[in-house]
């Protein structure tokens, strides 16, 4: 067995160009192109997809080779996955070349020998370099370009880039990403070509855009590994939806990448009492600066929704179609789909991954450390949620105390602070009682959405000042407005009062 340690990027079809450039000043060890033609099998109910398998014969000169790679980590572009390799005499799998430990306890290989049928074929031109980094690591860098075919007419091109760590330090790769990212142009992919192939052949139409989840931590985990946990979830979100975006123009997709980037944000803060500030200044620089890139997507929601069904929302003001013309106009000087994707595809952007990436991998936090921190970090994860959650409440009860007078400005001054405190839950409430934690949070999810609705009023206060409108419609905005804020107030205040008079679930 082997495991395979690769950054994987998608790509312009010209980025060869690049690489040559980049790679000049670096010892080049070994250098070839070949083509290569590579058959994904799978049962009809594709039985080794559902495990996370892939099972593929790849042909290359007149030598035939079956590759196994099963289920293994993916951390923004940065692959890790178990395979096993065995040369052929044909393109017909043989499953007896695979150790039995390497199949999942119970699988009838057998039976899924004999039920394996041909799925798809990757057919690619492969530009490959061996490369000598200057800490004597070697990596090899791979460009390929072709396609994923299926028997049924299905195509999808290939036009990505691969590194792979040979030998040496897993900083060698991050180094060399980041001189082939100087320019943009590159991606980083979490989507195989198997895992494309998989789409083509099951008639794939898109992944659901789907909402942050409590990141999955148990009461064995230390703090460093829940720590490391709610990093890794956030990323794979960030990641996910990141892909929704770039095949289709789903505005929440952009909406999820930024609460992945808040829960990121808030698990910096959250285990900040143990891993200084100072060990993650430049990614929280960067992660600050994507969040101004990405600010203007909670207007365009809000925008969306006042929109939608035609302006349904506005239906009781007079001047209903002035202000859906006027918040269309809105909406079109935000950023296109076309800067979006400049966005994604920018040098900065892909070092923000690339450095979140390295710095989980390599705990880039540890040298930061002091002998009392590291032992901290060692414990187990439960006292040390207790105690953060009892901190977050003790924050909240502050503000949204029964006896405090809130109005609209308050609210929407507390937002970033209701937000920080769900995402803290978001880290740690996987530890305790599922039934007693989401009816604990309900409340205060209610309340944050109750903000969102005062903010969804805010394109429309601002169009209400509008010269153009006649006296008497302003007033009847006006006179909206108020009955909108008089009834989210009320409805609000009582979300509070169910929220403080619920114990706490920690305490449970």
């Amino acid at each position: 067995m082997e495991t395979e340690i690769e950054l994987k990027f998608f790509v312009s079809t010209d980025f060869s160009r690049q690489i040559r450039d980049k790679i000049a000043d670096l010892k080049v060890l070994q250098q070839r192109q070949r083509d290569l033609g590579n058959i994904y099998y799978d049962t009809p109910d594709y039985l080794l997809r559902r495990h996370d398998i892939g099972l593929r014969v790849r042909r290359y000169d007149d030598v035939f080779v079956q590759t196994l790679k099963t289920a293994g980590r993916v951390v923004a572009g940065l692959h890790q996955r178990p395979e096993y390799n065995a040369e052929l005499d044909s393109p017909v799998p043989d499953l007896s070349l695979i150790p039995a430990d390497a199949w999942p306890e119970g699988l009838d290989i057998e039976a899924l020998s004999a039920n394996l049928n041909p799925l798809f074929s990757t057919d690619f031109e492969r530009q490959q370099w061996l490369l000598a980094m200057p800490d004597s690591s070697q990596v090899e860098l791979a460009f390929d370009s072709g396609e994923v075919t299926t028997e049924e007419g299905g195509y999808d091109p290939i036009c990505e880039v691969e590194l792979e760590l040979k030998s040496g330090q897993t900083d060698a790769l991050f180094v060399l990403a980041r001189e082939l990212a100087e320019n943009g142009g590159l991606r980083l992919g979490n989507l195989s070509k198997a895992a494309r192939g998989y789409r083509l052949a099951t008639g794939y139409e898109g992944e659901p855009v789907k909402p942050l989840t409590m990141v999955k931590v148990n009461g064995q985990m230390t703090v460093e590994q829940s720590f490391v946990k709610a990093l890794e979830h956030a990323l794979d979100h960030w990641h996910y939806h990141e892909q929704i975006y770039v095949e289709r123009p789903e505005q929440n997709a952009i909406f999820e990448m930024c609460n992945a980037v808040s829960l990121i944000r808030q698990a910096l803060v959250l285990y900040g009492g143990l891993i200084p500030r100072r060990a993650s200044a430049l990614l929280r620089q960067e992660l600050q600066w994507l969040e101004g890139e990405l600010e203007w997507v909670y207007e365009g929601r809000a925008i969306e929704r006042l929109l939608d069904d035609k302006g349904h929302f506005l239906r009781k003001l007079n001047a209903q179609k002035p202000l859906m013309a006027k918040l269309s106009d809105r909406y079109d000087e935000l950023p296109e789909r076309a800067e979006v994707l400049e966005l994604l595809h920018s040098s900065r952007y892909c070092n923000l991954l690339l450095d979140l990436s390295r710095w989980i991998l390599t705990r880039g936090w540890q040298p930061f450390l002091d002998d009392k921190a590291r032992e901290k970090l060692g414990e187990q994860i439960r006292q040390f949620a207790n105690r953060s959650m009892a901190q977050s409440w003790d924050e909240l009860l502050s503000v949204f105390a029964e006896g405090n007078e809130l109005d609209r400005f308050a609210y929407l001054d507390q937002q970033p602070r209701l937000t920080r405190n769900l995402m803290s839950g978001c880290c740690v409430a996987a530890l305790y009682d599922s039934e007693e934690r989401e009816t604990f949070r309900l409340p205060w999810l209610d309340l944050l959405q109750g903000i969102e609705d005062f903010q969804l009023l805010e394109p429309v206060r601002k169009l209400a000042d509008d010269e153009d409108l006649e006296e008497e419609d302003r007033a009847q905005i006006e006179k909206w407005l108020g009955r909108k804020e008089e009834s989210l107030l009320h409805a609000m205040m009582q979300s509070r009062q169910i929220g403080l008079q619920l114990d706490p679930y920690w305490d449970i």
